[in-house]
């Protein structure tokens, strides 16, 4: 259900935030707001976590990948070996169509003061910024969102919730984004698979798990959890999803040491050397057992997400980039809408690990 704002920005200052209208509207651009447009130019959460497929064919889309399953046997003189095959394993991608309306009229236009169109458009795009990330944190988590249909049968995915079966994480009528490894999975079946020396009741073990203080504190072995269950698939976990709440707890913590860089004035800034920042919060903030610490203002306050994003975890499928639909042709922007068509999924199981606290809201 979407809530449209009543109004419109109009030449007599009528309309938006109530139906009566505000004298707020009279202030054009903030010079505070204007840095925040600079910082929103992008969509990286795309970058930080997914790998960008397209696809020139809509709805449900499927990726195929190889799992390990040839092997070398040794031959007698004379013999021949065995033919063997390459298992795979099948992801379906649900591709879906989203779009916002922009109130744009030939009024707005012809007898505007200043650039109302430009404003709309630009605030538009910010809107499928905080779209793109809210849904890409969200589908990364596991939180339930009935817009987003996040989760799994409308229920967050937490340390129960199973790999298989009826309302699980690879049930794709309950959970069209996937996640990571569930509870109750079987190596050689589905998604796990046998690696290195790992005993197979360590390759089953769940990647939501239990963090080991319930108050939303972040403790070290916690990480160390997760870099240990990541690294038994093969991978190396090199970076730390957490809230705005998380980083208080490690500012905290004499262990944490945030990641400067000196400048004149004899003022340090915390170094901007990541895609990670606009709505996603402030970027690169430090670093703990060599993994890079992000924070979220999206990611929850109850949850942790640990990773190795040399691999990326999700898919994003595109079937078409932003786009303006010209409702009434030879008007151009007016009456007209932007919609894309979009997919995104969980595909490696093995390369995260969430940390949940207490109810795993």
């Amino acid at each position: 259900m979407v809530t449209a704002n009543p109004g419109l920005l109009t030449t007599v200052n009528e309309g938006s935030y109530a139906d009566t209208g505000g004298t707020g509207e009279r202030i054009l651009v903030d010079y505070k707001d204007a840095i925040v447009d600079y910082k929103v130019t992008d969509l990286p959460a795309l970058r930080m976590f997914t790998e960008r497929m397209n696809t020139d064919t809509g709805g449900k889309i499927d990726i195929t990948f190889n799992l390990p399953s040839m092997v070398l046997e040794q031959i007698e003189e004379g013999t021949t070996p065995k033919y063997q095959h390459t298992k795979l394993r099948s992801e379906r991608v649900d591709v879906r169509e989203w779009g916002i309306a922009v109130g744009v009229t030939r009024r707005m236009i012809e007898d505007s003061r200043f650039n109302e169109v430009e404003l709309a458009l630009n605030e538009a795009r910010r809107a499928v910024d905080r779209h793109i990330t809210k849904q890409t944190v969200y589908a990364l988590m596991g939180i339930a969102d009935t817009s987003f249909q996040t989760g799994v049968g409308g229920i967050s995915i937490s340390s129960t919730t199973a790999e298989s079966g009826g309302d699980s994480i690879t049930d794709f009528g309950a959970n069209i984004y996937g996640g990571f490894q569930g509870s109750g999975g079987t190596v050689g079946s589905g998604r796990e698979y046998s690696y290195g020396n790992v005993a197979n009741s360590d390759l089953q073990r769940s990647h939501y798990v239990n963090a080991a203080s319930t108050s939303g504190v972040l403790s070290l072995s916690d990480l160390t959890n997760a870099i240990e269950l990541i690294g038994q698939h093969g991978y190396n976990a090199d970076s730390v999803l957490i809230s705005p709440a998380h980083y208080k707890s490690l500012l905290d913590m004499a262990d944490f040491q945030a990641t400067i860089s000196a400048v004149t004035g004899g003022q340090h800034v915390v170094e901007e050397t990541t895609p990670f920042r606009g709505t996603l919060g402030t970027g690169l903030v430090g670093s703990l057992f060599g993994l890079n610490v992000y924070t979220n203002a999206w990611c929850p306050s109850t949850r942790i997400g640990v990773f190795d994003l040399a691999v990326k975890p999700m898919a994003y499928v595109e079937r078409r980039g932003l786009t303006v639909e010209e409702a009434n042709p030879g008007f151009g922007i007016v009456g007209s809408y932007l919609s894309m068509r979009y997919g995104l999924k969980i595909l490696r199981p093995e390369t995260g690990v969430i940390i949940g606290h207490g109810t795993w809201s």
